[in-house]
């Protein structure tokens, strides 16, 4: 049967759920509600009141109803059930909204991106995004975090805490999220592929990287000097530049260096160990950079282009060395007669002049040179080898120098000319023979006449 009202008062108040009329009005926020029980529930709000505790743990809640629902924590009674997955929820609210995750319905939509949330908690935390707002900070360093869960996480980086373990190799992570992409360098896949250029990862946040190789996107800036890097980890050794900083040591000599790979690469000068060798010849390098700069000796590779004469270099330091031919800088001074040289190499045989050092010696003759150049030409006088030929008559020549002079005889050249009489002639040595017309004196050897 039906439930009768026991007064008029009664069935008028609830004639009001039909009608949607809401006359009793909180004076402190002006919400409406159709029964005033619900508005002396909702004043506790304001009052703080919390009339109902908890007999087992003293907790106060501000409707009965309220109570009610909280006494399954400690029945552990769960009597909404989802008809859908058979879950049992201790509140009635907690299954409506788990219902969502069947039925896919999203609620709460942000004002700003149009983003929809199963729970009004997500929407309120979704928020911060646009807002910027990082309500917890770690005591440690002070950095801020917009969910509390980031923070949890974070803490990890000053306690060194790694809980999520990998049952293959052991290694551990603060995140569980790590150690899901580190599971991939053992099963091998790389799911995660570039547009671009198809190459894989696995790791998502390594294709992001990547990316920017593409992009040229340098987002992260040394406060110093302005330069750009693609990658966190490169702007912190840069940042090394600019501090002096060199913390790996050799345990050997106990030189200091900025890279470990530097490091690494210097232990070959104690161990002569040169573990990169070439494919083509064979040559062995500690360096593996070496390596890679001398295979564009085999495949004729200048990516280094001198942007002066267009000229290409195999090696950057090479370009550098070059570019003092069109700036004509010569940093590198003879400490005996101060002449300057573009080349630390050039300074180097430019000093055999003043100590007379022949290093390079004739295995024919025995005749000494003091330029490897110069004994490799020499060598010619023995092999009778002319690789300069004359484009005219054909004719050979052991000397580029030679050549160049032999050509004055097709062109007519004659760029040495007495100062005295104007006359021209091809070659120095001519021009020197010649000057004797003019300052020598020769004598008779039997009457003693002097002639000019």
């Amino acid at each position: 049967g039906e439930k009768p009202f026991p007064c008029d008062e009664s069935l008028k108040n609830h004639m009001w759920i039909h009608t949607t009329e809401k006359p009793f009005v909180c004076n402190i926020c002006s919400k409406g509600f159709s029964q005033k029980e619900s508005l002396k529930s909702h004043l506790r709000v304001h009052t703080g009141e919390k009339p109902f505790v908890c007999s087992l743990c003293s907790k106060g809640f501000s409707r009965q109803q309220s109570l009610k629902s909280h006494m399954h924590v400690h029945t552990r009674e769960k009597p909404f059930v989802c008809s859908v997955c058979g879950k049992g929820f201790s509140q009635k609210e907690s299954l409506k909204t788990h219902m969502r995750v069947h039925t896919g319905e999203k609620p709460f939509i942000c004002s700003i991106c149009s983003q929809g949330f199963s729970l009004k908690e997500s929407l309120k935390t979704h928020m911060r995004v646009h807002t910027g707002e990082k309500p917890f900070t770690c005591d440690v360093c002070s950095k801020g975090f917009s969910l509390k869960e980031s923070l949890k996480s974070h803490m990890r980086v000053h306690t060194g805490e790694k809980p999520f373990t990998c049952g293959v190799c052991s290694k551990g992570f603060s995140r569980q999220g790590n150690l899901k992409s580190h599971m991939n360098v053992h099963t091998s896949e790389k799911s995660f592929i570039c547009s671009v250029c198809s190459k894989g990862f696995s790791e998502h946040r390594c294709l992001k990287t990547h990316m920017r190789v593409h992009t040229g996107e340098k987002p992260f800036i040394c406060g110093v000097c302005n330069k750009g890097f693609s990658q966190q980890g490169n702007l912190k050794i840069h940042m090394r530049v600019h501090t002096s900083e060199k913390p790996f040591t050799c345990s050997v000599c106990s030189q200091e260096f900025s890279l470990k790979v530097s490091l690494r690469a210097h232990m070959c000068v104690h161990t002569k160990e040169k573990p990169f060798v070439c494919s083509i010849c064979s040559k062995i390098f500690s360096w593996k950079q070496s390596l890679k700069n001398h295979m564009r000796v085999h495949t004729g590779e200048k990516p280094f282009i001198c942007s002066v004469c267009s000229k290409g270099f195999s090696q950057k330091e090479t370009l550098k060395s070059h570019m003092r031919v069109h700036t004509g800088e010569k940093p590198f001074f003879c400490d005996v007669c101060s002449k300057g040289f573009s080349l630390k190499a050039i300074l180097k045989t430019h000093m055999r002049v003043h100590t007379g050092e022949k290093p390079f010696i004739c295995t024919v003759c025995s005749k000494e040179f003091s330029q490897k150049e110069t004994l490799k030409s020499h060598m010619r006088v023995h092999t009778g080898e002319k690789p300069f030929v004359c484009d005219v008559c054909s004719k050979g020549f052991s000397l580029r120098g030679n050549l160049k002079s032999h050509m004055r005889v097709h062109t007519g050249e004659k760029p040495f000319t007495c100062e005295v009489c104007c006359k021209g002639f091809l070659q120095s040595r001519t021009l020197k023979t010649h000057m004797a017309v003019h300052t020598a004196q020769f004598s008779c050897s039997e009457c003693g006449k002097n002639f000019v």
